[in-house]
């Protein structure tokens, strides 16, 4: 495998459209690639705090360098916490940080993450993992899925969280693979996937196992859960005036991103900084076209009217 790069995408788009300013406290709920992180670092100052979350520990590794590369008079107070953020609530406790001012969610996966042999990428044969965190502390692995899921529940959740029109035939020839050999690796996978579609959708441009894996690491993470909870947390306890951005990857995301902020607008606890999303710009996708899907999203937290931080979180629970 090529040397392990990322590209972090809508870089300074994102920290401006956070409008960070020195001695705000910062929440960086996925550390990654640090790109962003090491950004928000510089903006904020010695009078400002910064949280970096990420579920995996070698984005906190990447987070401390970064932290380590700044002049030491410059650095804000800085917390890093190895969880998912699903659990925002208790990670702010923990931080000390009871209402920030800027939260971050870049729901892109790190090109770091393709190294780790964990059957991220369908171009490597890996254990079939999919896992962000440690594992043996996952509760479900994608071997553990593609192998003991019937048919219809496959189908179900390649169709649902990969959107792939193909699922139905996908599961069927998973199901028939599986009962000749277990399903433990990515290559496993992929021969199985490509048995189960057309053979004119095998050259076209997008891979035929890209929507499956898609829609595998969402269900072993699950991801949309995780994103539901951990931004209604922050949409509640954001302090007067603070600002959410969040960079959505594929149009799943970012129907909940969209719906949620509408509905916090509506409910009077702020308003949308951009009716339309921010995408990357021409020049971004050429240096790095993995960025072509894209979406910035920012919501402003108003003066709180009506509704309390239990209601709203009622809402989504």
């Amino acid at each position: 495998m090529d040397t392990p790069r990322h590209d972090t995408v809508l870089l300074s788009e994102a920290v401006e459209a956070l409008n960070v300013q020195p001695g705000d406290s910062v929440v960086d709920t996925t550390i990654g690639g640090a790109g962003h992180f090491s950004l928000l670092l510089e903006k904020l100052g010695p009078s400002g705090t910064l949280v970096g979350i990420d579920a995996d520990h070698e984005a906190i590794e990447r987070a401390e360098a970064a932290l380590g590369a700044l002049p030491e008079a410059s650095r804000p107070h800085v917390v890093l916490i190895e969880d998912n953020f699903t659990n925002l609530t208790s990670i702010l406790a923990q931080a000390g940080v009871e209402s920030p001012d800027k939260v971050l969610f870049d729901l892109g996966w790190s090109g770091f993450q393709l190294s780790r042999g964990r059957g991220f990428s369908f171009r490597e044969d890996e254990p079939l993992l999919m896992t962000y965190g440690d594992p043996e502390k996952a509760e479900n692995t994608a071997a553990d899925l593609v192998n003991h899921l019937s048919e219809a529940s496959l189908a179900d959740t390649i169709f649902a969280l990969g959107e792939e029109r193909f699922a139905r035939g996908i599961a069927r020839s998973i199901v028939s693979a599986r009962e000749e050999a277990a399903i433990n690796t990515t290559f496993a996978l992929v021969a199985a996937i490509e048995a189960g579609v057309p053979g004119w959708y095998k050259h076209r441009r997008l891979h035929p196992a890209t929507k499956t894996f898609q829609a595998l690491r969402i269900a072993v993470n699950d991801e949309l859960g995780a994103l539901r909870s951990g931004l209604s947390s922050a949409l509640s306890s954001l302090a007067v005036g603070g600002r959410i951005a969040v960079i959505t990857f594929h149009s799943i995301e970012d129907r909940i991103v969209k719906t949620m902020f509408r509905d916090a607008a509506y409910a009077g606890m702020g308003t949308l900084v951009n009716k339309k999303p921010l995408v990357p710009g021409s020049v971004e996708l050429l240096h790095n076209p993995r960025a072509r899907s894209a979406k910035l999203r920012v919501f402003e937290r108003g003066v709180p009217a009506t509704i309390t931080s239990s209601t709203y979180a009622s809402v989504y629970a």
